[in-house]
């Protein structure tokens, strides 16, 4: 009976991990960190699109992928670029490059498209450049990096997987110096790529600031706003498209205060959110108070949604995570009040209760 015990443990411990993976989705708090945690239970982004995340066990250091030891040289490999034009590794000599594991079916990728687009020129000027090499259809990648604008080579891994990539998740990342050796450990996830990016593009040419990067900054000290815009900034002004295909502005609420709330068809809290929100809605239309809501996904998923909760006020579609890079949060739900004149009143609220709290009536102090 010892054998079924230890394996009944071993199914509550796995279970436990599952329901616990289950409850901190659900909060909608910062899916910053969900990514992180997704990773260490082994269901994250890559897992989730098929690829297999790399989890450090024993003492091996969280972030150091199998096989890719900083100081070691990357097997040559050739690889078709999206219009089947063979490109090498070796093309690449005498630059840094930065290179990115990639997926356009995973959500993570498509967060962090923004971010690597804007640090493109940057990191050219630091003679460094960027390569994705990629899983998945040809034409799906040729459609995220053309929604982003992003230049860098896409290099497709089809069947043919380099050594050292086999075990890789995906966004994950790291730089090879100007001899083609690995010069950081692996940045794994929305937050470290970019992180990662932004310090290579800091550091200047090939060699300059090598013992920076082996630091890699806290995400506080990086240039890339993740948390959400401050009190006090203006709001990032946007035209989208509505559920019928009409434009909506920001620029049209002007004089009027706007509650801006970010969902997604599939998230759980935004659900719970909406019919409070239907409710602010109707009850402070005459308070010149407008709610916007900015989703996510197709429009046939945002209209039964908008449907379902009755929602009368504007429900506008971002391609991607656009508007919501330009706000600087990559969370669902949040929101901002911004006042009659275009500007962030208080820090971004994250989750059913802090949104809320923003509006009077419903608890807030304003």
């Amino acid at each position: 009976m010892k054998p079924l015990a230890a394996a009944s443990r071993a199914a509550l411990v796995a279970g436990g991990g599952l329901v616990l993976y289950q409850v901190v989705r659900q909060q909608g708090r910062m899916m910053l960190r969900i990514d992180e945690l997704e990773r260490l239970l082994g269901v994250g982004g890559g897992a989730r699109d098929g690829h297999i995340g790399h989890v450090a066990h024993g003492s091996q250091a969280v972030g150091t992928p199998v096989g890719l030891p900083v100081g070691s040289a990357l097997e040559p490999f050739t690889l078709p670029d999206l219009d089947g034009n063979d490109v090498a590794l070796e093309s690449f000599r005498g630059r840094q490059v930065l290179v990115v594991n990639w997926s356009p079916t995973c959500t993570f990728c498509d967060r962090i498209g923004a971010d690597l687009a804007e640090l493109e020129p940057r990191l050219a000027e630091a003679g460094t450049a960027m390569v994705l090499l990629a899983h998945g259809e040809v034409e799906a990648n040729r459609a995220l990096v053309e929604r982003y604008g992003l230049k860098s080579p896409v290099l497709m891994l089809g069947e043919a997987n380099p050594a050292g990539f086999q075990s890789l998740g995906t966004p994950s990342g790291f730089l090879l110096d100007a001899d083609g050796k690995v010069a950081t450990t692996l940045a794994i996830g929305a937050d470290q790529v970019p992180l990662l990016a932004n310090d290579v593009a800091d550091a200047g040419g090939p060699g300059g600031g090598e013992k920076r990067l082996r630091g890699m900054r806290n995400l506080s000290e990086s240039r890339l706003v993740r948390d959400g815009l401050k009190a006090g900034t203006p709001a990032p002004p946007f035209t989208l498209p509505d559920l019928d295909g009409h434009p909506v502005s920001l620029e049209d609420f002007k004089g009027r205060r706007v509650l801006l709330t970010f969902s997604a068809p599939d998230c759980g809290p935004c659900d719970t959110l909406a019919p409070e929100l239907v409710r602010i809605h109707r009850d402070h239309a005459a308070n010149n108070l407008a709610v916007v809501m900015v989703g996510r996904g197709d429009v046939d998923e945002n209209r039964q949604k908008a449907e379902k909760f009755g929602m009368e006020f504007p429900v506008v579609l971002q391609e991607g995570w656009k508007v919501s890079r330009d706000y600087g949060i990559f969370a669902t739900p949040v929101a901002f009040l911004i006042d009659e004149h275009g500007t962030i009143t208080h820090d971004v609220a994250t989750g059913v209760e802090d949104i809320l709290a923003l509006v009077p009536a419903a608890g807030g102090t304003e």
